[in-house]
């Protein structure tokens, strides 16, 4: 626990090695990393490392009673994975609860030794973390919402790097500043940890040059603004201006929204600062201060523009393997719904229910053992079901008028896969409660995202116009409000995956599910056995 003061409240949180945001993690493709992680504090603790394969190795993965058992008080475990084929922005955080809104912190993976980046060697590199400060202990504020079956209170502040910044009361000193010398390139690597908000992110007066996204290098192309959901990074390079500019920049980032619900608005801002000539006698404190423009908060154009611009480099070295066959088509509704309220109770949803959320109308129940432990053991029975649908139950208009009956299923169900089925998957938002962006990740495997659209998707007209040649591969997508995604994958890992809305308020709610991969036939196609120090339930 550290006692951290930001906007004038003080509170004792969890964070790594008194840390807030954590420390940065940096390694090269192909090291083996082991992290040994001790549990000092009173909540059950588990880390996950977004983003990196854990090829064969999902017992490192981290999602609480997915992949291990917590951490428990006063106990250890040693997360030991190698990096394979994979290089660039990552990052790390905790997976139980909402303990990721303090314990987080990049992974930066570089390429081997003497393997260039396919752009333009930066001058310096920066890691841009953003964040969602509470003024309260958010797991106070995600069990009182659970309780009461409303929507939880919001963030105080958003942060960079940890800091709200000067549009914030009481919050001056607690500014991030990105010091750099003109005519310069800069590699700034962006990680949206928020736990509830995707963001727009501006530099004044700069234009910034797209060239990676969750570790996975693009076709590099401009752009004055970004849109970054929670669990993604993307890499930019800033190109300063040839001379001192005698001004300074802020940079700022705040919500792209999208759902009927309450959302913190308001904007984290940094300063870009121009190193002074040297025999200058002017203070920075007189020079006038840019503010960008970010588009507006629920601008959904901008939102379908960004991400249309995103294409894997599929080059000589860094081709995109998109699979051209598929083994097995899924189509999975994501969205919100309700749970009723329990009995003697008042409950603070829809009509006196309980928010819940869902994939495929079936509402993730937490199990009290580890997933991944009752499959390699064969102890499943009685811990899940493995018999996820693989389309929703019962069809309707899921972008028309909400049906009458909003209420959810729930279970502990996953989808098995044979190993190295090659997968298409369709996610399609449901205006049940209303349209909603959700950013969708997917552990233990890069995705390509072949097709995107809004409305119902029509399985007869839309694959015509998927992109097999150079999608973005990555691990976290939005499904876009009141549209839908197609992605891609082979399940070439074995090992139990979760698929979870990184809206940590929907994951609360039951928007997860998890993917059951089977071993191959050869030994490098199964799964490593448990690490003896595996936390127990």
């Amino acid at each position: 626990m550290q006692s951290v003061t930001r906007l004038c409240h003080t509170k004792s949180m969890v964070t790594v090695n008194g840390q807030f945001p954590g420390p940065r993690i940096v390694a090269r493709e192909g090291d083996r990393l082991l992290i040994k992680v001790t549990n000092h504090v009173p909540n059950n603790i588990s880390i996950h490392w977004h983003g990196i394969r854990q090829l064969r190795s999902g017992w490192a993965d981290g999602p609480a009673y997915i992949t291990q058992c917590p951490i428990q008080t006063g106990q250890s475990y040693v997360y030991n994975f190698t990096i394979t084929g994979q290089r660039g922005t990552l990052w790390w955080h905790a997976h139980i609860s909402w303990l990721r809104s303090t314990v987080h912190g990049p992974l930066i993976i570089l390429p081997e030794h003497n393997v260039p980046y396919p752009f333009q060697k930066p001058y310096k590199e920066v890691p841009i973390i953003f964040g969602e400060w509470f003024n309260t202990d958010p797991e106070a504020v995600i069990s009182q919402a659970l309780k009461t079956g409303g929507g939880p209170n919001v963030s105080d502040a958003y942060t960079i790097n940890g800091l709200p910044g000067p549009l914030y009361n009481c919050s001056k000193k607690d500014t991030f500043k990105l010091k750099v010398k003109p005519g310069k390139t800069y590699l700034l690597r962006m990680i949206n940890a928020a736990l509830n908000d995707e963001l727009f992110f501006s530099i004044a007066n700069h234009t910034l040059t797209v060239v990676e996204a969750d570790a996975i290098y693009v076709k590099p192309f401009e752009t004055d603004t970004i849109l970054i959901t929670p669990g993604q990074t993307t890499n930019v390079l800033l190109t300063t201006k040839p001379s001192f500019p005698g001004a300074t920049f802020l940079m700022t980032a705040r919500p792209y929204v999208t759902g009927q619900g309450t959302f913190d608005n308001s904007t984290v801002a940094g300063i870009l600062e121009y190193e002074s000539p040297i025999h200058s006698s002017f203070s920075i404190k007189n020079l006038p201060l840019f503010k960008p423009t970010l588009p507006p908060l629920n601008d959904t154009s901008f939102a379908t523009n960004f991400t249309k611009k995103l294409h894997s480099l599929a080059s000589r070295e860094f081709p995109a393997n998109v699979p051209d066959r598929v083994d097995q088509r899924f189509f999975f509704t994501v969205g919100l719904g309700t749970s009723p309220c329990e009995k003697n109770q008042t409950c603070q949803g829809p009509n006196g229910t309980k928010f819940a959320a869902s994939v495929n109308n079936i509402s993730f129940v937490q199990p009290n053992t580890a997933l991944l432990q009752s499959h390699f053991f064969g102890q499943s029975k009685g811990v899940y079901s493995p018999y996820f649908p693989i389309n929703p139950f019962h069809w309707f208009n899921y972008t028309g008028n909400s049906p009458n009956n909003t209420m959810v299923g729930n279970g502990t169900k996953v989808m098995v896969l044979p190993f190295n089925t090659s997968v298409e998957l369709i996610m399609q938002d449901t205006t049940i409660l209303g349209a909603e962006s959700h950013p969708l990740h997917l552990h233990g495997f890069n995705f390509f995202v072949v097709g995107q659209g809004f409305g119902n998707y029509d399985p007869n007209k839309d694959p015509e116009n998927f992109n097999l040649v150079d999608p973005i591969e990555r691990n976290t997508v939005g499904v876009p409000s009141g549209g839908w995604v197609a992605i891609r994958f082979l399940a070439d890992n074995p090992g139990v995956w979760f698929m979870h809305c990184h809206l940590e308020v929907h994951t609360s709610w039951g928007l997860k599910m998890a993917w059951l991969v089977l071993d191959g036939k050869l030994p490098n196609q199964k799964l490593l056995p448990p690490p003896s120090d595996l936390p127990k339930c």
